[in-house]
């Protein structure tokens, strides 16, 4: 077997494998007849999970009206809900937080300042992950009927999760474990040696990205994934 310069790097583009992209590409290096190869699988999935956090606010001096404002609010929302498609199991109900801003001892002198903060969550938890996305924009009744929504869960206020990763992931290594192989062969044909068995793998990490990866763009908050991982394998030569 000639002799084989220390490392090797070659990326090559897609190939056919289930998988968009499906490609792979290897670190080879040449070490007591061996070859070490990395086999990269992706795969578009979708969320099947949301969770939705409505957190709402509301402020007054007096403790007694504003928890019945609050309780009154709730049922709006709770009823909103109920109009867009969701069920009783599907939405759940927090307790009420109060802040009384007399208690804070670095408080505003502001004579015009509400005492008391009242807030409550109300959580959306639903496999509609479509129905959720549709019922988003609608919260815009809520407001023009004066409920306000706190602004740093407003934001991002639905999570779209992928609970079903462990069903893939043999499908995903298959096809990582093929396309390092297929590194193997290339490296092989380089070496004038033939690819034999595997002495060590490593499978490496699931990773679920958004499958639109703009700047400050968060896997989370999208519905439509990527799913990537990277196995390093080593291979002996014959």
């Amino acid at each position: 077997m000639s002799k084989v310069i220390a490392s090797i790097f070659l990326a090559l583009g897609l190939v056919i494998g289930g998988f968009f992209p499906g490609y792979y590409y290897y670190q080879a290096k040449l070490n007591n007849n061996s070859v070490t190869v990395k086999g990269l699988a992706e795969m578009n999935v979708r969320a099947d999970l949301a969770i939705w956090k409505l957190k709402f606010v509301i402020t007054g001096n007096e403790l007694v009206p504003a928890q019945q404002k609050i309780t009154s609010q709730a049922a709006e929302i709770n009823a909103f809900l109920k109009k867009q498609g969701f069920s009783n199991n599907e939405i759940s109900l927090g307790r009420i937080e109060t802040n009384d801003l007399m208690a804070n001892p670095y408080r505003s002198n502001d004579a015009n300042a509400s005492r008391f903060i009242l807030s409550q969550t109300i959580t959306v938890r639903s496999n509609n992950v479509d129905l959720v996305e549709k019922s988003l924009p609608q919260t815009d009744s809520l407001i023009a009927k004066g409920i306000i929504f706190d602004s740093a869960s407003y934001e991002y206020p639905v999570s779209y999760i992928f609970t079903k990763l462990n069903n893939i992931k043999p499908q995903m290594l298959e096809q990582a474990t093929k396309n390092a192989k297929e590194a193997a062969y290339e490296f092989a044909k380089s070496s004038d040696s033939k690819v034999g068995k595997i002495r060590r793998a490593n499978q490496g990490v699931f990773s679920i990205l958004p499958r639109e990866q703009a700047p400050n763009s968060f896997e989370s908050q999208q519905i439509d994934k990527t799913v990537r991982v990277v196995s390093t394998i080593e291979y002996w030569l014959d």
